[in-house]
């Protein structure tokens, strides 16, 4: 809630995101979900109350939007079994939250909720609460008194619920000192890696060893059932010959589609707003447009004096400070106004007023980057978009009678592939796994092959989409079973094995040797360490994250100290720590922000292990099928 009232005083395009993504959640919370939800099936259930698939599927919608207007994640990414996790366990905590609130009777007064929301910076005006500033920002996010208050109310109790927890997060001075003292720490290090293959050509397998690995390991040397197959495939491909497209549909989609074709330009603008309100009479609009109006009369008889106009009049805090400058933006970012009369101005054209939802907009284009693309140039392009879209739709109309026809032919492909133009194919030997790789990583089709109407019967498979617009059906040509590998076959594969198995322990055991005698002050002969670098947790100057690791995990009581970690694949790694330097002290405020940020990380902690006992407390039960379903999304 305070987050989303201080964003909103930031700017008009922060209003306009947040009135999208933070007030339906944000503010109202659980609760207004859980009302609204009826009878609806729950994608979970906390004690005795449920969080149904609508609160759910709103609160999913939100993050995402959310996550997308910061362009954070990818899309593949929001529609991850992770993202609708974190999004359930943020209803369930909330429901935990406000279920421990109701039960251990925690209560914010009337009075206590006034002094808190009058003191709120957000509704200062020269020092004290404005009731017109208070009005003006609900109004501006159509929100009610009753609905600000309750969430405000809502948002408080948490808080109370959690703050006593939150404190018992505390640091001392000395042991921040300590923590940052490690965290800056510096090591001059130097190391050497005793490697595996160094040790190959010094390794001798005997033939009986070979053959008595192959004896021990027969049954898990096998080569899998296999088989040869034909398949047709469908795809849009398939109707291309058949498509046309006219100059006059290219020109056409062009048109209806301006904005899509705009290439990489980007405009830079500068503005001043006059606002006039969410719910603005037409007085109160009347008063702004002469203000503005004003203020346009001014700037036409000195353009110089835009910034300076725009500090001291623009309605946009979050631009205002900075002479009414936007930044660069691409079409489709702005308003539809804003951007119609940005997108037509040249550098330093300053516009007539502009009208959009937020207010009237006195526009200066200061600079245009990128260029247009016209319609001669991207013509070919367009004309083969249209001509592939057509062939998509025929396609779509066809599949179903593909599928059919391979069905009710099942004995040959060849009727389908006469029937729509395609060509059978052939395969070499393919296993399962190889075989959902050709098909691109489709494993149906593979199970298809090798059930038992198709593998014995020698049917045709269904029809399946085993890629985005591309079905095929296949069928069985010849079939091997699985068998063990014959010795011949594997032999080479087995003497190496046991070379590289043999060579490890020789380079490990040499390793070991080597760190027990440099612990004793020995002088080892054979060891070619590394040029000294000087590293700290931030920076590794070239060291692997495993010899990082080890670096760090090396005692340095006594210098030089020597530590090893053995790797059965590659060797034998040394570490030689030379110098430690723990003398980087950061300066007081440095110091101060580190103590707050580790005070920070161990409230969370314990506010985190906190909801956990709440969780483990009440019974807490997840629909994992709905959860993960369409349904859910």
């Amino acid at each position: 809630m305070l987050d989303q009232i201080r964003t909103v005083a930031q700017g008009w395009v922060g209003k306009a995101l947040l009135a999208l993504i933070t007030i339906p959640f944000a503010l109202f919370g659980i609760d207004s979900y859980l009302s609204s939800a009826g009878n609806n099936v729950a994608v979970a259930k906390v004690g005795g109350n449920s969080i149904s698939v609508q609160a759910y599927d709103n609160a999913l919608k939100n993050m995402r939007n959310r996550l997308q207007s910061e362009g954070k994640f990818e899309q593949a990414q929001l529609d991850s079994p992770e993202v609708k996790s974190l999004v359930l366990d943020q209803l369930i905590n909330k429901q935990l939250l406000s279920d421990e609130i109701h039960n251990a009777k925690y209560a914010i007064s009337d009075s206590q909720l006034a002094t808190y929301v009058t003191g709120m910076p957000e509704f200062q005006k020269d020092g004290k609460f404005s009731q017109e500033l208070y009005d003006q920002t609900l109004s501006q996010n159509q929100l009610s008194p009753s609905k600000f208050e309750a969430g405000m109310r809502a948002d408080l109790l948490a808080q109370q619920a959690q703050d006593g927890i939150a404190r018992l997060g505390f640091i001392s001075n000395a042991r921040a000192d300590e923590v940052l003292k490690l965290a800056n720490q510096q090591r001059v290090v130097t190391v050497s890696e005793i490697k595996t293959k160094d040790f190959v050509d010094q390794v001798t397998v005997k033939p009986e060893e070979v053959k008595a690995y192959y004896e021990q390991h027969k049954n898990k040397l096998i080569v899998p059932e296999q088989v040869k197959i034909e398949f047709l495939s469908l795809a849009p491909v398939n109707f291309m010959r058949n498509v046309n497209v006219s100059d006059d549909e290219v020109k056409k989609y062009y048109d209806d589609n301006a904005a899509k074709f705009q290439g990489n330009e980007q405009r830079r603008a500068s503005h001043i707003l006059i606002a006039f309100g969410v719910s603005a009479t037409p007085e109160q609009k009347q008063q702004a447009k002469a203000k503005a109006e004003e203020i346009l009369a001014q700037i036409k008889k000195d353009p110089s004096k835009f910034e300076q106009l725009a500090v001291k009049n623009s309605q946009d805090p979050g631009s205002a400070v900075k002479g009414g400058d936007l930044g660069s933006f691409s079409r489709g970012a702005m308003v539809k106004p804003f951007e119609d009369a940005a997108f037509s101005m040249k550098v330093n054209q300053v516009s007539d007023l502009v009208e959009s939802e937020f207010g009237y907009h006195i526009i200066k284009v200061t600079e245009i980057s990128g260029q247009n693309a016209d319609f001669n140039s991207l013509k070919p392009q367009i004309k083969g978009d249209l001509m592939f879209q057509k062939a998509k739709d025929e396609f779509a109309k066809q599949a179903e009678a593909f599928s059919d026809l391979v069905y009710t032919q099942s004995g040959s492909l060849e009727p389908a592939a006469k029937a729509f133009g395609g060509q059978v194919q052939k395969s070499d030997w393919l296993s399962r796994e190889s075989g959902a790789k050709f098909f691109k990583n489709n494993e149906k089709i593979m199970s298809l092959i090798f059930s038992n109407e198709v593998l014995k019967d020698r049917r045709n498979t269904e029809a399946i989409e085993v890629s985005t617009d591309n079905m095929v059906s296949a069928r069985v040509v010849d079939y091997k079973p699985a068998a063990p590998k014959s010795f011949d076959e594997v032999k080479a594969g087995i003497e190496a094995l046991l070379k590289l198995e043999a060579a490890s322990k020789l380079a490990i055991s040499k390793g070991e040797a080597a760190l027990k005698d440099l612990r004793d002050g020995k002088n080892v002969a054979g060891i070619e360490w590394i040029k000294e670098v000087t590293v700290d947790r931030k920076n590794a100057q070239g060291l692997t994250d495993l010899a990082m690791n080890q670096v760090f995990k090396t005692n340095t009581a006594k210098l030089p100290a020597y530590s090893g970690l053995a790797d059965s694949k590659q060797g034998y790694l040394l570490v030689k720590v030379i110098k430690v330097d723990s003398s980087s002290l950061a300066d007081e405020e440095t110091k101060k922000a580190a103590k707050a940020q580790l005070n920070a990380a161990l409230a969370n902690e314990y506010i985190a292990a906190y909801k956990q006992s709440l969780r483990e407390k009440a019974k807490v039960t997840v629909n994992e099928k709905l959860l993960l379903s369409n349904a859910a999304k």
